[in-house]
This record gives C-alpha cells, structure tokens and sequence, in this order.
C-alpha cells in the first residue's frame, strides 16, 4: 500500500524570494539608475552564498571589510529593498477572511453594508380581457336559468345529455358556451374596489340596479319590513353568513327589505354587521338608535308619500323610541309587536294574571299618543301603536279544547290590522322558492345572483296580476308567466335559433292508428310583433291557418312557428304579425 494514500500527500512547497515590502516589485528601478551593470561572470562567495536556509543581502555600509585580493570582481550594489526566503505551497489556501471583503482578482474592491432599507419594485396591475359575448348571448343564458327554475334536473349537465336531453334548453346554446358563461360571470370590477367598506361589492352593482327598479313600482300606504334569507351554506362568505333558526333557510345572507300588503318588495337593505350603513346618511339621533330601528328608519325614507303610510314589523324592530322617531322626524305611523322590555315603561298587568281572565283578555296603556297593549291568546302578546287603538273590539274564531269547536273571542282591533298587512314579505319569499334558480356555486355571490333573479320575477308577476285585476282579465299562473319571460328572452328581437341538434318533435313520426293531434304553442306578444325574423317557411305537410277560421296552408312563419295562409297578398301572414 502507498504510504501516500494512508498518510495522505504532503503538500509541494518550494522557495521564492519575497521582498520585504510587497509595495516594491524587482522591476522598479528608480533608487539604482546610477548604479553599474551587474557583471554576468560574478559568482557569490561561500560566505555569500551558503549558509541558513534563509539570508539577507547586506548594504555596503553593513558589509564587513575584508582584505580579499582585488582580482576578485567588484559585488553588485544591493538595492534597498530587502528579501526573505519563503515556503509557499501550491495548493490554494482556504479564505479565512471576513465574507464581507470579497477575494479574487479584484481584491481591491470592498462590498459596503449598510442599515438602510431598498425601494419597493411597482408591480403593474394585471389587465385581462373580458370573454367575448354579446347581450343576445346573455339573454340567452339568462333564459336558461329561467327554465331552469321551472325543470329542475339533478345536474346542469342533465340537460344537453343525450339520454336526458331537454330540447327547450338545449336547443338555446350549447353546454360549453353556457358553463363558460356561468363560469366567468361577474358584477363588478374587483381591481376597483380595494379598500371598500362594502363587503357585498362583489354583487353591489345588480343589488342597487334591482333596487332602483323596485323603488319605481307605485306602492300602496301600508308597508311591512321584516328580514329574508338567502340560502347559503358555504364558508367562503365568512362571517357574512348568517344563522337564524325560526326561518326555513337557517344558513344564508341576510336582507331587511320592506314590501306592500301584496306582497311586492319596494326596497332593500343588505347586512353586513357594523358597516351596513357605510352608505347611508344617519342623523346624530338615528345613530344612538339600536339596529331594527335604523333598518325600519332606512327603508321608510324611501316612501312617497309618508303621511299617508302606516308601518308593520315584527319585535325584532318594535320599540317606543322607533315609533316616536317615526313620527317626528318622517310622520310615518308604525304597528308593530314588541317585547316586554321595549315597551317604554307602561305598567301592564303580568301575563300570569292576563291568563286568569281567560282567553280573550285584555289590558292596555297610552302615553304621548302611543298604545301599549297586552292580548291573551294562545299566549300573551304585546303590541305598540300609534296608527290606531282597541276600539273597536271584533272577534276571531280560535279551536277550544273542551267544547271542541271553534269558538269565537274578543280582539283589539290592532290585532287583525297587523295580521292582515304584516305577511308581505312572507308572500314575497313564498313566491320565489316556488321556482327557484339552480345556484349552487363555489362563488358566494352567486346565490344572491339566482335571488334576484327569482325576485325579478315574482315583482313582475306580481304587478302584473294587479294589473289583470284592474282590467278584469284573467292573469296566468306564476308557473306559466315564468316560461313567457323565458321565452321572451330567447326569441324577442333574434332571428330564429338553430343552434344544436333537431328536436325530436320536429322529426316526422309514423302513424299508428289515430292519435290525437298536439296543440302548437302561440308566441308571445312581444316575439309575434318583434318584426324581426319572420319568414315564410314551406313545410311537407299542412296545417289550418291561425288568423283565417278556413284557411289551410303549407307555410308557416320561421319564428313564431305557426301556419298561415300565404296567398298573393299575403293577407293573413302579414296581419298576423301586426298590432
């Protein structure tokens, strides 16, 4: 075994002369330009020459005097500088130096540290480009979640499945285009709205757009407020989220919204804990108000005519202060259950010795033109008012357990007002969960989106039965008013829609043995007198004309998918199509 390999190599060394100051270098001449050329035939002396492994070269006035011969040759002059003899190794030595002076080539250079902070580099925000659609397109989409409302299928994909595909959606536009739609669909600019006290700015936009149109429907004096839920049941709201046990949707947004008797919602108001009222201008006595009166005082600002309105609400709003503030500051009168301890101090008798009465009874006090009443029913109820009083009692028929039957009891006359007027809202919200937008999404604002919606909707429906009832005309159902919104959105103003695959009732089917002839569906209104896109089209069998009472024809029209008689004047086909 090498000796080399256990010990390990010894490091190679070999001797330099190294001048005592490393400032001089051998090529620097400047002390010695009149000194005489060295002589190349000098050679060293022993004494010169031999001696330690390390010697100096002496000046002239250091050097001993010797009485050598003078045929030795004369020594060179020494500079004045001085050399040593030194061991270097040729291996590269290990930086041992501070890390903060940098070694190499350029040792000359030092990296400066200092206690200061750098400037912060500006990234530019990122600009993206809307996909590309256009307003028919959203119509479009917009329709399908109409329909949507009305066919509930177990998934979207359901609907363009060939197994179970729904021509009436699918025919609209492809399931790509409608996810892609549903997927980047947005209400505002999210690069505009950093450090917005609004919580809900995601959906703020549609939200005020909704509420300026409720606002515009004529409304009747006597309002309800009260609060709606919005079902969500994700995390990704945070505490906008929002837990009430005595609704049917327990987990969602909440609303105070205030409606009419028929149940028309005139305003809005969303919460959003402490900065609900970012937006809203409040007196210095609305703002010491607790927080039901300041959501009954918002949305009765909005009202018309004030001195005409009464206002109903529950005992989550009700208190003595809200009713006076009501009428100094907006003369609007109020009714409205309220808690015991809300009641503003009135001495009302106990509920246990209200009970001993018996069903029926009744105890009462008035103080600055404002009622306190206290009504024994199933229990014991109390109520503030400053709209009307007692006088006159009426009856209601109640169940009796021991007569079983129903059995008739005194009641203020408060009592049957505020049942009357107080369920708008109720009726509101009855209305939209009957068909409802599919609005499940990993976005929260989406089921805000699928609500407004639905509301829109329901308002319509609403106005417009108010409007049959004042024309003495029979108004459709909610279900089929619905399909006609529906329908209006896909058709109105469009040329006809051939996107996707024939329907399967546009196929000609075999005749076995009679069966009966299906009823074509009419267009609505607004599609028949568009005047855009109604063109004859020449078919294989006929069809009895929809104007004339005797006509038989090929032709119907592309768009409202009729037969009409198509003679040389084209009576009937044009007639049709004009008001």
């Amino acid at each position: 075994m090498d000796t080399k390999t256990f010990y390990g190599a010894r490091p190679q060394t070999f001797l330099v002369l190294v001048p005592e100051n490393p400032q001089e270098s051998d090529g620097d001449l400047s002390e010695d330009d009149d000194d005489p050329i060295e002589d190349p035939d000098y050679h060293p002396t022993q004494a010169e020459g031999t001696g330690d492994s390390s010697f100096e070269s002496l000046d002239e006035e250091e050097a001993p005097s010797t009485s050598s011969s003078s045929s030795q040759p004369p020594r060179k002059k020494s500079r004045k500088g001085k050399h040593t003899l030194k061991t270097v190794s040729l291996e590269e030595p290990e930086d041992t130096s501070n890390p903060s002076c940098p070694s190499g080539p350029n040792k000359s250079t030092r990296r400066i540290w200092k206690h200061e902070d750098i400037q912060e580099f500006q990234v530019p925000d990122s600009r993206f480009e809307p996909p590309d659609s256009s307003p028919e397109e959203i119509e479009n989409f917009l329709a399908i979640l109409v329909y949507m409302g009305v066919f509930n299928f177990p998934s979207l994909e359901d609907y363009w499945h060939h197994e179970s595909r729904f021509n009436v959606i699918a025919d609209i536009m492809p399931r790509k285009r409608f996810q892609v739609l549903r997927r980047f669909i947005h209400f505002n600019d999210n690069q505009q709205c950093d450090g917005s006290p609004d919580r809900f700015y995601k959906i703020r936009p549609l939200f005020e757009m909704l509420r300026e149109r409720c606002l515009q429907i004529p409304s009747t004096y006597k309002h309800s407020v009260d609060e709606v839920m919005v079902a969500y049941k994700g995390t990704r709201a945070g505490t906008l989220r929002k837990y009430i046990a005595n609704k049917p949707d327990k987990w969602g947004f909440k609303l105070f919204c205030r409606a009419s008797s028929s149940g028309i919602i005139h305003d809005m108001l969303l919460y959003q804990g402490v900065s609900t009222f970012f937006n809203v201008a409040l007196s210095e006595q609305e703002q010491t108000l607790p927080l039901g009166a300041k959501v009954v005082t918002t949305l009765c600002k909005t009202i018309k005519q004030p001195q005409l309105s009464i206002v109903f609400c529950d005992n989550f709003f009700t208190s003595f202060s809200l009713i006076q503030h009501l009428h100094t500051s907006l003369s609007v009168k109020c009714i409205g259950t309220v808690r015991p301890n809300r009641t503003g101090g009135a001495p009302l008798v106990a509920d246990k010795d209200l009970m001993k009465r018996g069903r029926g009874a009744c105890d009462y006090r008035s103080a600055e033109g404002v009622i306190a009443v206290k009504w024994f029913d199933n229990k014991c109820v109390n109520l503030l008012s400053n709209a009307c009083g007692i006088m006159p009692f009426s009856s209601v028929k109640r169940w009796s357990k021991e007569s079983r039957a129903k059995i008739n009891i005194p009641c203020p006359s408060l009592i049957p007002a505020y049942n009357e007027h107080m369920g708008g809202i109720d009726l509101s919200d009855m209305l939209v969960h009957l068909y409802k937008t599919p609005a499940k999404s990993g976005r929260w604002y989406i089921p805000l989106f699928g609500y407004i919606l639905d509301l829109c909707i329901a308002n319509s429906w609403l106005v417009y039965k108010r409007d049959c009832g004042l024309l003495n005309q029979k108004p459709m159902t909610l279900k089929r008013f619905r399909l006609a919104v529906a329908q209006s959105l896909n058709r109105v103003n469009k040329l006809a829609s051939k996107v996707g695959r024939p329907s399967l009732s546009s196929q000609p089917q075999q005749k076995q043995g009679y069966t009966p002839r299906p009823s074509r569906p009419k267009p609505q209104p607004d599609v028949r007198y568009d005047n855009l896109g109604h063109w004859p089209l020449h078919c294989d069998t006929r069809g009895r004309c929809n104007l004339c009472p005797k006509g038989v024809s090929r032709w119907k029209c592309e768009k409202c998918n009729v037969f009409l008689c198509l003679n040389t004047h084209q009576k009937c086909f044009v007639a049709y199509h004009q008001r």
